[in-house]
């Protein structure tokens, strides 16, 4: 495994997107908040575009429309106005406020400004204001989630007698396998308190009337209950020690903390199950051990096709790793491991899940003009990750199999389901279906029989 760091001063076509876009969708996904950007309203529209492009939905972000002068005096003032302006219209139960590159780069204190609104409109019925610090000239999209996450369980967590309610943190995966997710505890019998849960407020049903804040989502009430939780579950072995929600409930409430990842392949789900069987001291039920049994039926018929094959793989860290223990049990091997993001922790990761004699070359904190440089020379059979990396399929003819955010040049990104078997049986058989597809294309004579 080889690991590199760029030594580019200029990122060109990034391989992540803003930090406030991640915190913005974690308040998407609490019932009756609303995002608010502290800053300029070309943030607030860049973020909507990337959402709704992936989702297929609306999405309303408010923002404090930097003005010069806000610039130069500052955006306490328009900040006050913008929460009584989203107060008035939307009537919010939590109202999240992610500040971006400007407001951070003059030196707003957020916190300030907020405790001075809270003390001029004391007496007042407001909503919960919870404020995250989220500029985009530092981190990545995937830094902005687990951010919000860890602000809301921050300030809002309450201790207090027992439940059994188990937390579950699941890092920015799609609606598909949040909805998958609850079913899987539903199964094991286990109460559960999913933070956040945009599965419906993202991809649900139409409307006969615009809804401004659409329902569904985790109740204020549970996050507040989240401190008497009987565990708390983090998916992701990626994320930093000051994001990490299970973590800060461990050490300020004593609740049980889980690190697993993403339930991605046969191995990484096993771990999830068994945990899960353990809280519930229930056996893993019968459906998923024949999930189980039919992915493996499905890697033996599949391996003539696989084994051998190569795959770059790029995209937020914790789905890279998730794919990579994947790609690992089907003989697929990952020539490239690569993320936007900069975690320091990734080829660590990644060394538990690869083979020793697999040369894999790892790069965070990169752009997809690196990334491109170097398919080019890799020669990979496969691209996996987010539409961002057409151009590089497109140019060198390699197919891109789309996973992830953003997926916006594909209908149903939002319910591509990447965890447990299922949603692994899912990603194989699109993998091999799509080494077939080429073989057939490439080759001379074409075939209609495998």
């Amino acid at each position: 495994m080889k690991s590199q760091e760029s030594a580019k001063a200029a990122t060109i076509n990034a391989c992540k997107l803003c930090n406030p876009l991640g915190a913005s969708l974690v308040f998407r996904g609490i019932d009756g908040a609303i995002p608010l950007l502290h800053g300029s309203q070309g943030c607030a529209t860049y973020i909507r575009r990337y959402i709704i492009s992936h989702f297929k939905e609306p999405i309303d972000i408010a923002s404090s429309s930097f003005s010069e002068a806000s610039t130069i005096f500052g955006g306490g003032r328009n900040l006050t106005i913008a929460i009584q302006n989203v107060i008035r219209q939307y009537h919010p139960g939590l109202i999240g406020v992610a500040t971006t590159c400007l407001s951070e780069t003059i030196g707003d204190d957020v916190q300030m400004i907020l405790h001075s609104f809270a003390k001029e409109f004391q007496g007042t019925e407001l909503p919960e204001i919870v404020p995250v610090s989220t500029p985009s000239y530092q981190g990545s999209h995937i830094d902005g989630f687990h951010a919000a996450v860890f602000a809301v369980i921050q300030k809002l967590a309450q201790g207090g007698p027992g439940t059994r309610v188990v937390n579950l943190f699941p890092g920015m995966v799609s609606a598909a396998d949040l909805r998958y997710l609850k079913q899987v505890f539903t199964d094991f019998g286990l109460k559960l308190t999913l933070l956040p849960d945009y599965s419906e407020t993202m991809d649900g049903p139409t409307w006969d009337d615009y809804q401004k804040i659409p329902q569904g989502g985790t109740s204020l009430e549970q996050i507040r209950n989240a401190g008497r939780a009987r565990a708390a579950i983090q998916l992701g072995r990626t994320v930093k020690e000051n994001q990490n929600a299970a973590r800060f409930l461990k050490e300020k409430f004593n609740i049980p903390d889980y690190q697993l990842g993403l339930p991605m392949g046969i191995r990484e789900t096993d771990r999830f199950l068994e945990l899960l069987a353990q809280l519930s001291n229930n056996p893993i039920p019968e459906q998923y051990q024949r999930e189980r049994g039919r992915l493996v039926d499905a890697y033996i018929d599949g391996h003539k096709y696989l084994f051998g094959k190569k795959a770059v793989v790029f995209g937020e860290p914790d789905l890279v790793l998730g794919m990579t223990a994947l790609l690992s049990e089907i003989g697929v091997i990952p020539v490239l491991c690569a993320t936007g993001t900069e975690t320091g922790r990734l080829e660590k990761e990644l060394r538990g899940l690869l083979p020793e004699n697999h040369e894999t070359k790892v790069l965070e904190s990169v752009d997809f003009t690196e990334i491109g440089t170097e398919v080019a020379s890799l020669k990979p059979d496969l691209l996996i990750g987010n539409s961002k990396g057409y151009s590089i399929s497109r140019n060198l003819r390699i197919p891109l199999i789309r996973v992830g955010f953003p997926i916006h040049d594909r209908i149903g990104g939002q319910r591509v389901l990447h965890l447990g078997y299922s949603g692994t049986q899912l990603l194989f058989d699109t993998i091999v279906n799509e080494i077939i597809r080429s073989n057939q294309e490439n080759s001379p004579v074409g075939y209609s029989y495998m």
